[in-house]
């Protein structure tokens, strides 16, 4: 979150609680790891609230240091490759998962070249105008095209898929990239997380949405026979 330590406390804990309920609702085996979305936004906000507290207190070094490796491994590296293998696992169209296929390739490119980088250029936080920026010397190049694969596996796997209301995470974590480019342009890694409550309910809903259409087949069938 990029207020505060107490907010980014307040936010794990609500995505924590969403993470729980979404895993209950979860029927299906192949749910799982679409349905955990929720909670791995949930300790990368607590990894947030830990980093605020390690960069009001020099003191804190070695806090602020994990702390801020943590969330940028979950910003850089899990994402990219999580959302497009969870939303492929759901898929039952041959058709689709094709593209999803492709989609995940990207993924794990993407994970793998800012990893790299993560690990390889100097990475920092600050605290700016109350918000975290996080400082990633990362070569020009990468920023600009690791962005475009970022965006292709995280987005785009959401409009590739037969899964019912996937769409609607999809616009969920476009709308909320445009609105922090354009009012947080400085603090993108770090404000683009602030909406994961809004994408975690979208999970929320679709599994939801996932077991309403598995409930209605089952009674067609029943019906039918």
């Amino acid at each position: 979150m990029c207020f505060s330590a107490s907010a980014s406390f307040g936010t794990s804990m609500v995505l924590s609680l969403i993470g729980v309920l979404t895993l209950k609702k979860a029927r299906q085996v192949n749910q799982y790891l679409f349905a955990s979305i929720p909670l791995f936004f949930a300790i990368q906000q607590l990894a947030e609230g830990f980093l605020w507290i390690g960069l009001e207190d020099t003191q804190h070094t070695v806090l602020q240091k994990i702390s801020t490796y943590t969330f940028l491994f979950f910003a850089q590296i899990v994402w990219p490759s999580l959302v497009p293998i969870a939303i492929a696992v759901l898929e039952k169209d041959l058709k689709w998962l094709k593209i999803q296929y492709f989609l995940i390739a990207i993924g794990l490119v993407t994970s793998l070249y800012l990893g790299y980088c993560l690990i390889t250029f100097p990475v920092d936080a600050q605290i700016m105008e109350n918000h975290i920026a996080y400082q990633q010397d990362y070569p020009v190049a990468i920023s600009k095209y690791g962005g475009i694969l970022y965006l292709m596996a995280t987005i785009g796997p959401t409009f590739f898929t037969n899964t019912p209301k996937m769409w609607l995470l999809g616009i969920s974590i476009l709308w909320s990239y445009l609105l922090t480019i354009i009012f947080y342009t400085a603090y993108i890694v770090s404000v683009w997380c602030f909406f994961s409550a809004i994408i975690s309910i979208a999970v929320l809903y679709i599994i939801h949405e996932l077991n309403k259409n598995s409930v209605n087949i089952v009674y067609k069938k029943r019906n039918a026979t």
